[in-house]
């Protein structure tokens, strides 16, 4: 009894002490998230520029575990006010990591506005991103400044006026009071404004010019009404005119075409080709007919880089590889450069008669293929067929080790990734994560990515692995989770497993609790009123939206809906992703403006949204590799692409006049 009671009694002392131990880990559990609580609540009141909040909150955080970035919200509700040695002092402290380049971004920024040219420049190089447009206007301001030549790499650069913000549009007016802009480069800009619907650097640039801002700012916001008041004498007159032409276009062609004709004899005949080509451009995103007409007036006009990819696209759809190669040819280097037009170009030195006795390409069009048939894109699979290999898996190399993984669990910038990811924080865990890979070996970039996978993070998993060369692993780049729910759906469904899995890597790369901005859900996006169509569809009883965020829930609604839209579409995997990301409406619209079975690689090129022409070329991208993972055989994305037809085109016309490829 004695012994009995002992241990009676040191039983008590062990579990009171696992409890106090339990309730002390329960205590730091509580504690941290309320840590993280005023974290996001110190970040609101950053963004809502509220300095007492975010300095209450800041207050709380005196042991946070990452310091760096309260010390940086501390420092941005009061930037206007900060000084340079504070400024310094967080740089000096937090050097090297992802907040400190992201203060000096901010930092650089301001200098620009301030013109403290001395401090810029020496900052300007501490800059390890460098990936702010408005930073390299600085950058550029400061040199023309100092009397350097930058007028070509101003010109390269100034492509998106939405972006210019103070530090381009400082830029422009620098290059003109300088001589190095002339009225030509300042017409450009007045140009592009009109196209993006940018009335203030449209403003700016005519003010430069000496031409009236208020008529330049009707011509964009209201071209129905600066159409109507007729067009004056001299060219900055008609230059106004014919912006308003180009936004009255994107309204109504027809009233454009009117109002061009109109005017068309005081016109020149370069104006009158830019009258066109600004039809053209608005007339392309519908696929109107009319629109091939337009372009052929248009020559001589000077283009932007979006009119002359446009034109390209119709001489595409035209069938007219003359024309596609003198496009071509005539973009600027960088674009010329772009994969889609070198293996455009390369088809239309095909079709121009450079292919070897057995048809396939020599020569130019061989050397165009090969330069970009190693990359793992869309374009890049086209072009490496060309060179008559299909696409493979390539042998996977020795096994990640735990050793390998270990430094990467413990790099502090990972870790930091992790927090943010676990407080649904991604874009601070993404910058965190890709600044944590620099500098590191393809074997390390491997282990990244494995780690990413054991901490299910599939979306860095992915984007990490893609970025090596010479070592790769195609199961991180193209994962497949949740596969005994998709084989069992697909097989019930009838539905190609790659063709599902290549989606979802589009969609979400696996980011399960993925939310767009329109509020589609999971792995598939599924939108809430597309789920509710599909779950009475398939007879799925009391769906409710809570449900998209089940793994299977979400798979089975958007498998299904991919299916119903697979059948609209006469079973065209090409048509049906498109549908699934633009809408079948469109789809509809877009595949009616077809008069015959077209090359599905050119139906894809000429999709009028710039978002849905790059989903489709991935998903089909990823499609191909899927297939070879599963199938473990090699793949023709060509002969998977095919050809599509306007509805009710017979199976036998289409085989009759298919492209095979061509």
């Amino acid at each position: 009894m004695i012994y009995a009671s002992k241990w009676i009694a040191g039983a008590a002392v062990v579990l009171a002490s696992v409890a106090t131990g339990l309730a002390h880990a329960d205590d730091s559990a509580i504690d941290a998230r309320k840590d993280d609580d005023a974290f996001l609540l110190l970040r609101d009141a950053v963004r809502q520029d509220d300095a007492v909040k975010a300095d209450f909150y800041a207050a709380k955080l005196g042991a946070y575990s990452i310091p760096s970035y309260v010390d940086y919200y501390r420092l941005k509700s009061h930037f206007r006010d900060v000084s340079y040695a504070d400024l310094r002092d967080f740089l000096n402290r937090y050097a090297g990591s992802a907040i400190a380049d992201r203060l000096r971004n901010d930092w650089l920024l301001d200098l620009g506005r301030r013109r403290d040219w001395a401090t810029f420049d020496e900052q300007l190089p501490l800059f390890a991103l460098n990936d702010d447009i408005q930073v390299k206007c600085y950058a550029l301001q400061s040199r023309a400044l100092k009397g350097q030549k930058v007028a070509d790499e101003a010109r390269a650069l100034l492509v998106n006026p939405p972006l210019y913000g103070d530090g381009c549009s400082g830029l422009i007016a620098t290059l003109a009071l300088a001589g190095q802009f002339d009225n030509n480069d300042l017409w450009t800009q007045v140009r592009l404004a009109g196209e993006f619907d940018a009335t203030g650097p449209a403003r700016r640039a005519m003010a430069l010019l000496g031409g009236s801002e208020k008529k330049i700012a009707q011509a964009i916001d209201l071209p129905a009404i600066a159409l109507a008041k007729g067009m004056g004498g001299g060219q900055a007159e008609h230059e106004i005119y014919l912006v308003a032409i180009g936004r009255m276009a994107k309204t109504s062609v027809k009233l454009a075409v009117l109002a061009l004709n109109k005017a068309a004899p005081r016109l020149s005949a370069q104006e009158q080709a830019q009258g066109w080509a600004n039809i053209a451009l608005q007339s392309s995103y519908t696929l109107a007919p009319e629109t091939r007409g337009y372009w052929r007036k248009s020559s001589g006009a000077p283009l932007s880089n979006d009119a002359l990819q446009w034109k390209t696209r119709y001489a595409l759809r035209d069938g007219d590889w003359q024309e596609v190669k003198a496009d071509i040819r005539a973009m600027p280097p960088a674009l010329r450069a772009d994969p889609a037009w070198t293996y455009w170009l390369g088809r239309a030195l095909m079709a121009d008669g450079a292919t070897g006795p057995t048809g396939a390409a020599s020569g130019e069009a061989l050397q165009l293929f090969r330069g970009i048939a190693e990359q793992s894109n869309f374009y890049g699979q086209l072009a490496l067929e060309e060179t008559g290999r299909l696409i493979t898996i390539p042998p996977a190399g020795a096994p990640i080790s735990a050793a390998e993984i270990a430094p990467i669990a413990a790099n502090p910038g990972f870790q930091r990734a992790l927090k943010f990811f676990g407080m649904r924080l991604r874009f601070e865990g993404t910058r965190e994560w890709n600044w944590s890979l620099r500098g590191l070996s393809e074997r390390e970039h491997l282990a990244a990515a494995e780690f990413a996978r054991q901490n299910n993070i599939l979306d860095r998993m992915v984007s990490t692995s893609e970025r090596t060369r010479i070592q790769v692993d195609y199961t991180q780049r193209f994962p497949a989770p949740h596969n005994d729910i998709m084989r069992s759906t697909t097989q019930t469904l009838g539905l190609d497993q790659a063709w599902v899995y290549g989606l979802i890597r589009q969609e979400s790369r696996f980011i399960m609790d993925a939310q767009s901005s329109v509020g589609a859900s999971g792995l598939m996006q599924v939108m809430p009123s597309t789920g509710r169509w599909v779950a009475k569809k398939i007879g799925l009883a009391d769906f409710v939206q809570d449900m998209l965020s089940d793994v299977h829930t979400n798979i089975l609604l958007g498998a299904s809906y991919m299916n119903i839209v697979l059948g609209n579409m006469d079973g065209s995997e090409v048509l049906a992703t498109a549908a699934y990301n633009a809408g079948p409406g469109r789809l509809r619209t877009w595949r009616s403006t077809l008069t015959g079975p077209m090359e599905s690689a050119i139906f894809i090129e000429s999709i009028p949204y710039v978002e849905t022409r790059a989903y489709v070329r991935n998903v089909m991208s990823n499609t191909a590799y899927y297939a070879a993972l599963f199938e473990g055989r090699p793949q023709s994305l060509k002969a998977r692409l095919g050809s599509v037809a306007p509805k009710g085109y017979s199976a036998q016309e289409e085989q009759e006049t298919s492209f095979g490829g061509r």
